[in-house]
């Protein structure tokens, strides 16, 4: 069943009040492949809906879980699913989330106008990340995770496996993809780990005014840094030994990232800047993070708007010249850590 005009109109209205970042980066790939991409970021945005809300209880969010993979395999009515979840949420749930949430139908019409090949990496996306994510949001704590064995688990289920989905949506877009598949995968996952590890560090301190920490207690241990006081070790050398670690942690796996994006034929302009512009914005948050370790929020190491258009000219000019990519990649990298060692 094709999906409605109407439908796919909403679906690109609705994508810059839930996603500023993926509003600018989305558009950028070829028009069929955004219309796909689009809709499985606001597919991940309703189930992320779901988790966050601190009106449900974790007995709701368990339910309406397990509702909307059936809403997304088809096998459960999507307007009956948003009718039940809606009036349910938190007032303090933002209005273009509650407006998303009240239009699953909408996005479901045009899921299932997919192919099946599509639809079921979409799928497969969708029930990883609300099987998975729950296991860390409902226990998340001023403790932080235990190890980076955690660290990488947790990236994974709310940022690999949609670089695994990506990856499938890439190969069924270009043909020439197909007999790289297996290594992309492994590559994707790699990809957003790093990206999501970048979020971690960025909103490391506006997180905690939240009451959650994503940072591994093991890279700190030996040191007399306690999680629950965080703040007041800000400022000392095995603090900043960890975060070290963790910045290299995260270059390995954006350097895998790059690798990533030069696998793409050349001739797919459109997926190969959307990679590219994910990736040089996040080691240019990366480098602020390494440069001012005494940071107490977002904001203080948030890209200036001359980064971000600088970034994405140069990036742009040289995007079909995989050596040119990978200097500049390395010069804008600066002198970041590099764990090289796999210790994750």
């Amino acid at each position: 069943m094709a999906s409605s005009q109407d439908d796919l109109q909403y679906q690109i209205r609705i994508l810059p009040g839930v996603s500023r970042t993926f509003a600018i980066t989305i558009p950028v790939l070829p028009d069929s492949l955004a219309v796909v991409v689009s809709n499985a970021y606001l597919l991940c945005r309703i189930a992320d809906t779901i988790e966050d809300d601190s009106a449900l209880d974790q007995e709701q969010k368990s339910k309406f879980h397990r509702l909307f993979i059936l809403v997304v395999e088809g096998s459960y009515d999507a307007k009956s699913f948003a009718n039940e979840l809606s009036p349910l949420l938190s007032s303090d749930v933002l209005t273009d989330e509650l407006d998303l949430v009240e239009n699953t139908a909408r996005i479901i019409r045009v899921t299932h106008s997919f192919s099946v090949r599509e639809q079921a990496a979409l799928i497969r996306c969708v029930t990883v990340m609300c099987s998975g994510m729950p296991k860390f949001q409902r226990n998340k704590s001023l403790s932080g995770l235990g190890d980076l064995g955690q660290l990488q688990e947790y990236c994974y289920v709310v940022a690999g496996v949609v670089g695994e989905m990506l990856t499938e949506l890439f190969c069924v877009y270009c043909s020439e993809l197909e007999e790289k598949r297996d290594k992309m995968m492994k590559l994707a996952v790699s990809f957003g780990q790093a990206l999501q590890m970048t979020n971690i560090l960025k909103d490391m301190w506006d997180d905690r005014r939240l009451g959650t920490c994503w940072l591994p207690r093991s890279v700190f241990s030996g040191s007399k840094v306690e999680f629950q006081t965080l703040d007041q070790f800000r400022d000392t050398q095995v603090f900043r030994d960890g975060m070290d670690e963790l910045i290299g942690i995260a270059y390995r796996h954006m350097r895998e990232g790059l690798e990533y994006t030069c696998h793409i034929p050349t001739k797919e302009v459109g997926m190969r800047r959307f990679c590219s512009w994910a990736l040089g914005l996040a080691v240019l948050t990366l480098r602020k993070i390494h440069a001012n370790p005494s940071y107490t929020s977002a904001e203080q190491v948030k890209i200036s708007r001359k980064a971000v258009k600088a970034t994405v000219f140069t990036t742009n000019l040289f995007l079909g010249n995989n050596r040119v990519l990978r200097l500049l990649f390395n010069l804008g990298s600066g002198r970041l850590p590099l764990i090289v060692k796999s210790v994750d």
